[in-house]
């Protein structure tokens, strides 16, 4: 019987992780986002059935693919080690939602809005950027703080100095944070900020370009360094996960390079204690 319940979990990791079944599934969230779009236009009516029905197939098919996934595992509780594999589960199961019932139609169509995002967890490269963006987060947090607080000394300057130039610009420091945001986006901001302060204060043009400078250059490289900086480390780790790459081939040698630094100790120990 165990050998049995092997040669089937066998058989369904093979297809779990063979290419033309992965292919099918990414096939398959791609129908499921058009079938998403297509309810949002009003011809969709005279179609109504064929999408209810190749709705209710991208379901059983999801069902069927993650039940797969869970029996190819050697013990269930592996599969939601992996916070990706959760994440698909989660999605799957939200989609049972039946949308024949006239009260959790809305509801059902909401939740199968974020069936597209199975593309995420199908797609290795999609997951590396999302795994560097939410590890990135944190040390982002320190600069979007230090940039909070440039915006507040910049918006208290602003709101002391150019009041009088458009109260509805500079009227408070919240008006004014809210100016320098436009400022720092450069929507229009030298027809609309600019020009008319320059025209009361005419060395204003230092206040706008050094703000502009510190958010525009300092802290937007600063907020793209750490994301490249944390992606090439999940770059890394990917290629060590899968084998491939130079990381994987480095991190290889240092693994030989301490089994054979281990084996030398060995020797060198056996050597000592001979006479």
């Amino acid at each position: 019987m165990k050998q049995k319940a092997a040669y089937w979990r066998e058989q369904l990791e093979s297809l779990r992780s063979n290419k033309v079944f992965e292919i099918a599934v990414i096939s398959i969230i791609v129908v499921s986002a058009l079938l998403i779009g297509a309810t949002t236009y009003d011809e969709s009516n005279r179609f109504e059935r064929l999408i209810y029905w190749l709705d209710w197939f991208v379901t059983v098919f999801f069902l069927i693919e993650i039940i797969i996934r869970l029996m190819s595992e050697k013990r269930l509780i592996n599969f939601f080690k992996k916070g990706w594999n959760v994440f698909d589960f989660i999605i799957v199961l939200a989609s049972l939602v039946p949308m024949n019932y006239a009260d959790l139609v809305l509801l059902a169509r909401l939740l199968r809005v974020f069936r597209v995002l199975r593309l995420v967890s199908m797609v290795p490269e999609l997951r590396v950027l999302i795994s560097a963006l939410v590890k990135s987060l944190p040390r982002m947090g320190y600069v979007a703080l230090l940039m909070f607080i440039i915006f507040y000394i910049y918006g208290a300057i602003g709101s002391f100095l150019f009041e009088e130039v458009n109260e509805k610009l500079w009227g408070n420091i919240s008006l004014a944070m809210l100016t320098l945001f436009q400022v720092a986006t450069f929507e229009s901001w030298a027809t609309a900020v600019l020009y008319p302060t320059m025209e009361y204060y005419p060395y204003s043009w230092i206040y706008f370009l050094t703000f502009i400078f510190l958010n525009a250059f300092v802290f937007l490289n600063m907020m793209i360094g750490i994301v490249l900086d944390v992606m090439q480390k999940e770059s890394a780790l990917y290629e060590i996960e899968t084998g491939e790459g130079e990381a994987a081939e480095i991190h290889w040698m240092r693994e030989n390079m301490q089994t054979l630094r281990d084996q030398m100790d060995r020797i060198e120990a056996k050597l000592d204690k001979e006479p």
